[in-house]
């Protein structure tokens, strides 16, 4: 949230979820991270790294970027836990193709590993990146990412319309989207609010806030509470 500390919203919200699954250790997946740093996109990986690694360190959680592994697949797999942080969800999903990345942690989530991701974080555990927000700076080898959700996410949704603007807002886009993809339902998810998928049962937590949610006719787009039952969501 603007003006507040770095994941200041959900710090309370990512200690709860690293102890109620007794993670001790999170692997980071920095790649979405291209420009934090003016010496190259390793310095940028390390400057990532321990922006998150000292927000984690509050709650005793320890963490560790995944660009310092020789073998990327194996360190998934022996992770209590991954973390994607947020960024360039092209450059992110080139990077995790590349490497193995996507089938591996889709494998580890799928035998009950936890998971977590921000931005473009939570654009990868969707079916593809179409739904992101971002620039196409690099061309990954698909669209294709983990889908551990059967629905597109659209983070940091807003249906902020500024007069002065003469193109398409996001909820345009997110119909163009849906018009060509007809059977694919978007979650657009705005600021300080996240998605929980727990035992088979998913919410809508965080602060006070709504999330949209888009389907083949626009006139059936609704808004949804954090109150509301959304396991509709999961349905293939």
């Amino acid at each position: 949230m603007r003006g507040e500390s770095y994941l200041g919203w959900c710090k309370e919200m990512i200690a709860d979820f690293c102890h109620r699954h007794n993670v001790k250790h999170v692997l980071f997946i920095p790649y979405a991270g291209v420009s934090l740093s003016p010496d190259g996109l390793e310095a940028s990986y390390s400057v990532y790294e321990d922006k998150v690694a000292k927000v984690y360190s509050e709650f005793g959680i320890t963490l560790k970027s995944v660009h310092h592994e020789a073998d990327p697949v194996k360190a998934v797999y022996e992770a209590d836990c991954v973390a994607v942080g947020g960024g360039n969800t092209f450059h992110l999903v080139r990077e995790m193709q590349r490497q193995g990345l996507m089938q591996a942690i889709s494998r580890r989530v799928e035998s009950g590993m936890p998971y977590m991701g921000w931005s473009a974080g939570s654009n990868v555990a969707g079916p593809t990146l179409c739904t992101t927000n971002d620039m196409p700076i690099v061309e990954p080898l698909s669209f294709n990412c983990m889908g551990l959700v059967p629905f597109q996410i659209n983070p940091h949704y807003t249906d902020f319309f500024d007069p002065k603007h003469g193109g398409e807002t996001r909820d345009d886009r997110l119909k163009e989207y849906i018009m060509v993809n007809p059977t694919v339902v978007v979650a657009a998810i705005r600021e300080a609010t996240a998605l929980l998928l727990e035992d088979g049962n998913l919410r809508l937590i965080g602060k006070d806030n709504r999330m949209k949610v888009f389907y083949e006719k626009m006139e059936n787009t609704k808004e949804y509470s954090l109150a509301d039952d959304i396991n509709f969501l999961m349905q293939e």
